[in-house]
C-alpha cells in the first residue's frame, strides 16, 4: 500500500515556514503499514494542483493533501479539488456551520459569512470533522484510489488523522505490518561501519532492508522489516539486531532514537556515582545543553563555565596567561588548564573542556579553522586530543559536541 503526500503552499516553497506536516504524516502512516512514496511540495496554483493529482493518482493508492482550506481567496484547495472530481456541487454542512459559531463564541468572536464557505464540501466529499479548527477536512474515493485533503495548521492536521484518517484507512485497506528497529551508534563514519557489516548486509533477506542515516559524529542503523506475520517479523528483527551487536558492540549506544549518547553517558555516571561538568569556549555551552537535555541530569552534571574570551579563561578558570601567550588560546596546553580549573572550581570527577577555531574566521592563533582541542580531567590525570573537524561552523560544532561526549564515555567505562 503506497501513499503520497502533498503539501500546498507558497510559504513551504520559499523556505517561510518548514513542511513538519510530512513528517508527521509519514510516521503515522508507517505505523499501520502503509508506505510513503513521495512527497510532494507545490505552489498555491490551479493547474499545478490537478497536475500533482493527476500524477499521484497514477501511482499511488492514497494521496494526503494538506493545506489550502481556509475562508480567504488564497486558499484555492478545495475548488481545485471539485474541480479535478468534476463535482461543481457544494454541500452546506449544519453541523459545521454550528462548530464554528460554537469555537467563536468561546473566543468572543462574531462569526461572519465568510465563514460560511468552510461548512461547504463538494458532493463527494465524506466530511472529516475537525475538533480543533474551522476547516474540516475531505474524503474521496475514485478510480481505487484515496484522496484525503486536510488543513495545513498542524495541530488541526495531527487531530484529523488521528482521530479521522487512519481508522478509515485501517477500515478499507488490508495493510501488511511494518516494524523497524534503530541501532544507535557514535563514533565512526558511515563507509567504515558498512565495510565492518558488509556479509551481515550482502545476506538479508529480502524483506529486511538496511538503511545508513548519517550525522554528525553519529550514524543510526535503520532494519525495517515488511510482511503479514507481524510476530515472525519481530522475531527475525530481533535476530538480526543482535547480529549487529556482535559484530560491532563497542560503537553502539542503544537501540531506537532516544538512545542518544548523552542519555548513555547519563546512564553510566548515574550507575558509578561520579559527576561531570564542562568548561566551554568554542561550543558556548552546547555541551551542558546536550547533557541536560535528559530527564535526571541534575543527579550527576554540577555546572558548565563558558569561558569564550581569554580573560573569562584567566578570571573563572585561573588558565594561567603566560599559557595563552606562549601557546594561543587554541592550544592543548589552555584546554588542560580549563579542564584542570572546572574540575576544580566545580569538584567534579570529570570535567570535560574544549577550545578551537570554528570559524568563519581565526582568533590569534596559528591553527586552522576547524581545529579543536578537547581535554579530558578526571580523578587520576588529564587527557587531551587534537581534532581537525573542517568546515562549516556548525559542522565544527556538533562534531566537537559528539566527540567530548564520545570520548567521556570510553573513559567511564574503562573503570
Amino acid at each position: 500500500m503506497k501513499a503520497e503526500i502533498i503539501t500546498i503552499g507558497d510559504e513551504i516553497l520559499i523556505g517561510q515556514i518548514v513542511d513538519t506536516n510530512s513528517q508527521f504524516i509519514g510516521i503515522e502512516l508507517n505505523k499501520i503499514g502503509v508506505s510513503v512514496y513521495q512527497i510532494t511540495s507545490i505552489q498555491d496554483d490551479e493547474q499545478h494542483i490537478l497536475n500533482a493529482l493527476k500524477e499521484a493518482q497514477d501511482r499511488v493508492d492514497i494521496v494526503i493533501i494538506t493545506g489550502g482550506l481556509g475562508p480567504t481567496k488564497d486558499d484555492i484547495t478545495k475548488k481545485t479539488i471539485a474541480t479535478f472530481f468534476n463535482d461543481e456541487e457544494l454541500i452546506e454542512y449544519p453541523e459545521v456551520i454550528a462548530h464554528i459559531k460554537e469555537m467563536f463564541k468561546k473566543l468572543d468572536h462574531p462569526f461572519k459569512e465568510i465563514q460560511r464557505y468552510q461548512a461547504q464540501l463538494p458532493s463527494k466529499a465524506t466530511l472529516l470533522k475537525n475538533n480543533f479548527g474551522t476547516a474540516p477536512g475531505m474524503w474521496f474515493y475514485e478510480n481505487n484510489t484515496v484522496f484525503v485533503s486536510l488543513p495545513g495548521v498542524p495541530y488541526e492536521m495531527k487531530g484529523l488523522i488521528t482521530n479521522e484518517v487512519l481508522p478509515r484507512i485501517q477500515k478499507q485497506f488490508k495493510l501488511p505490518f511494518i516494524i523497524h528497529k534503530t541501532i544507535m551508534t557514535y563514533g565512526q563514519g558511515e563507509s567504515m561501519i558498512a565495510e565492518r557489516i558488509e556479509d551481515f548486509e550482502n545476506n538479508l533477506p529480502p524483506y529486511i532492508k538496511l538503511a545508513y542515516l548519517p550525522s554528525f559524529g553519529k550514524v543510526r542503523l535503520r532494519l525495517s522489516a515488511k510482511g503479514e506475520n507481524k510476530e515472525i517479523l519481530e522475531k527475525e528483527l530481533k535476530i538480526k539486531v543482535d547480529e549487529v551487536y556482535s559484530l560491532i558492540p563497542e560503537i553502539i549506544t542503544g537501540l531506537d532514537d532516544n538512545a542518544t549518547i548523552e542519555k548513555r553517558v547519563g546512564e553510566l555516571l548515574a550507575q558509578k556515582g561520579k559527576t561531570i561538568c564542562t568548561a566551554e569556549s568554542l561550543t558556548g555551552g552546547k555541551i551542558a545543553a546536550t547533557l541536560v537535555s535528559i530527564s535526571g541530569a541534575s543527579s550527576y552534571f554540577k555546572g558548565s563555565i563558558v569561558a569564550y574570551s581569554s580573560e573569562t579563561k584567566i578570571n573563572l578558570l585561573d588558565v594561567s596567561k603566560q599559557t595563552i601567550d606562549t601557546y594561543s588560546v587554541v592550544s592543548k596546553e589552555v584546554a588542560v588548564e580549563m579542564a584542570k580549573g572546572a574540575k576544580e572550581k566545580l569538584k567534579t570527577n570529570y570535567a570535560i573542556a574544549v577550545t578551537g577555531n570554528a570559524g568563519p574566521t581565526t582568533d590569534v592563533t596559528d591553527k586552522s579553522v576547524g581545529v579543536v582541542f578537547i581535554a579530558l580531567a578526571t580523578d587520576t590525570g588529564v587527557y587531551v586530543e587534537e581534532f581537525n573537524f573542517g568546515e562549516p561552523r556548525e559542522r565544527v560544532l556538533e562534531k566537537t559536541v559528539n566527540k567530548s561526549l564520545e570520548i567521556l564515555q570510553k573513559e567511564i567505562l574503562k573503570n
